[in-house]
């Protein structure tokens, strides 16, 4: 057998190596593509199912959003339908306020009307009164001319003597009438608001005094507290404005000042060196300084509180602080703070009464007092400082004309300034509200009882009832019955003008005629 060459083997071997290897590549290729068929049908499956699945959240999702929808409609339906109920109710309320107010005004008008009818007919009686004393006069002028000697003037004389007794009487009268009428119509309606205001706002009074008394553990405080050669009461009186009054009281200090805050600085800052022992000027001077904050911040504080309880509200700072600062002032003894808080009650309560604002009246009774805040600082009555204060902190005129007419100074113009007027008197006015000095008290009582003895006619005339009354008895034979009324008028205007006096005063006029004789 003839042998094969060895290159003849090699190339047998590569062939059916590279057969082999085609062969196994074919494989390889076959089952790759055969797993990346499989791979991506079950991805196609997958992704049929996360389709799938989607649909049904998204169906499950607008099912759901079409159902809250759906409930959203049907709220905001019974909202819209809630609240056109209580528009319409509102309307109807307002409809009812409005018809009723104008059947009130009807009836106003009614009674207006016969007032000018009965003001027209005692006119026309008056005039028909004059005719007949004209005419009673020529007759009278022509019997005189007839009888007697009279010369025409002398008949004059007498005839004008005459007409002007019984123009006095007629005179006397119609004012008495005029006055009855009025004070009867007015009485009854002023009677029913202020009797429902003062209902409404019943406050305590505390009179407060110009002085503070500090108690003290021992007497042994009292030299602590003067200091060595007194340079520690120096130093607390130079630094508080405030007079220190240490004498044979046991355990007590009394601290005197005409102004309140100081007074409080040093009393606060007094009863921290007594608890604290360390009493020099220095810790003096750094106990003040912390009173002075504290005060301060118990000026803020009770601004605010006030604000608060009056029920106003967009008030400056600067005058919330100014408040504030009434809290340490009085007036007659009476807290003015307090004072103002009651005079805002009243005003909003009887502008309630009167159909009218009551937010308006409330913020102008708050403040109608707010220059006695600065009148130890600025030139100026307290109106007139209020007057400015307000109108640099943008106050409305309302409030600004209430300050100023809260007094009289000026013409009160506005309902407002009127309720605030009386409420500002009803508060002043109450029964241990304020008190005066012994000495302001005997002068005004003086001066009243000078005012009404000035009048021709006026026999005796006594101040009683703390001088709210003053009682005039009045000569007979000089002041008849029809002249008693014309001069207590005269006497109430010249009260008016001169003096100056809380609350009101009664003119009570007594006239007495006496026949005496002797039985022997």
């Amino acid at each position: 057998m003839p042998q094969v060459p060895i290159w003849g083997c090699v190339l047998i071997v590569l062939a059916v190596a590279a057969l082999c290897g085609a062969l196994a590549f074919f494989a390889g290729v076959n089952h790759r593509k055969r797993e990346a068929e499989a791979a991506i049908g079950s991805a196609e499956d997958e992704a049929k199912r996360i389709i799938s699945n989607a649909i049904k959240t998204a169906a499950a999702k607008k099912k759901e959003a079409v159902l809250e929808g759906k409930d959203e409609i049907h709220r905001l339906r019974n909202e819209s339908e809630r609240e056109m109920n209580d528009r319409r109710k509102e309307i109807q309320r307002q409809e009812r306020r409005v018809s009723q107010k104008e059947e009130s005004l009807d009836k106003k008008m009614e009674n207006l009307e016969s007032k000018e009818n009965a003001v027209e007919n005692k006119m026309r009686k008056a005039e028909e009164r004059l005719k007949e004393a004209e005419s009673v006069k020529k007759s009278q002028i022509d019997m005189l001319e007839r009888i007697s000697s009279f010369t025409v003037d002398q008949a004059k004389e007498y005839l004008l003597k005459l007409l002007e007794d019984d123009l006095v009487h007629e005179k006397a009268i119609k004012v008495m009438e005029y006055e009855q009428q009025t004070k009867e119509e007015c009485d009854k309606l002023a009677r029913e608001i202020i009797s429902v205001a003062i209902q409404r706002c019943a406050a305590d009074h505390v009179s407060e005094a110009a002085i503070s008394v500090v108690p003290l553990p021992n007497d042994e405080m009292k030299g602590r507290i003067i200091g060595r050669e007194g340079r520690n009461i120096r130093a607390i009186e130079q630094l508080t404005g405030v007079d220190l009054i240490i004498d044979d009281t046991p355990e007590a200090i009394t601290l005197s000042s005409f102004e309140p805050v100081r007074r409080e600085v040093a009393r606060i800052a007094l009863e921290k060196l007594i608890s604290d022992g360390r009493i020099h000027p220095t810790r003096i001077e750094e106990t003040i300084e912390k009173a002075r904050r504290e005060v301060d911040a118990t000026i803020k504080a009770e601004g605010e509180r006030a604000v608060l309880a009056a029920g106003v509200n967009g008030i400056h700072h600067e005058l919330v602080k100014l408040l504030g600062r009434l809290r340490y002032r009085t007036s007659y003894g009476q807290n003015v703070l307090n004072h103002s808080l009651e005079v805002s009650y009243l005003a909003g309560m009887m502008a309630s009464e009167l159909g009218l604002d009551p937010t308006i009246a409330r913020r102008a009774g708050l403040l109608h007092d707010i220059g006695k805040a600065l009148d130890h600082e600025i030139e100026g009555s307290h109106v007139e400082i209020g007057v400015d204060v307000a109108r640099k902190y943008k106050e409305s005129e309302a409030v600004i004309h209430a300050i100023a007419a809260h007094h009289g100074d000026i013409e009160a113009k506005t309902v407002i300034a009127c309720l605030v007027q009386a409420a500002d008197a009803i508060s002043a006015a109450r029964p241990g509200a304020r008190r005066e000095n012994i000495e302001n008290y005997i002068k005004r009582l003086e001066k009243l009882e000078a005012v009404a003895a000035s009048f021709d006619g006026v026999d005796r005339c006594y101040a009683i009832q703390a001088g709210r009354e003053i009682r005039v008895m009045v000569k007979p034979e000089v002041i008849n019955d029809e002249k008693m009324t014309l001069l207590a008028r005269d006497i109430c205007k010249k009260i008016e003008e001169d003096l100056e006096y809380p609350g009101q005063i009664k003119v009570n006029m007594i006239r007495e005629s006496r026949a005496v004789d002797f039985a022997k």
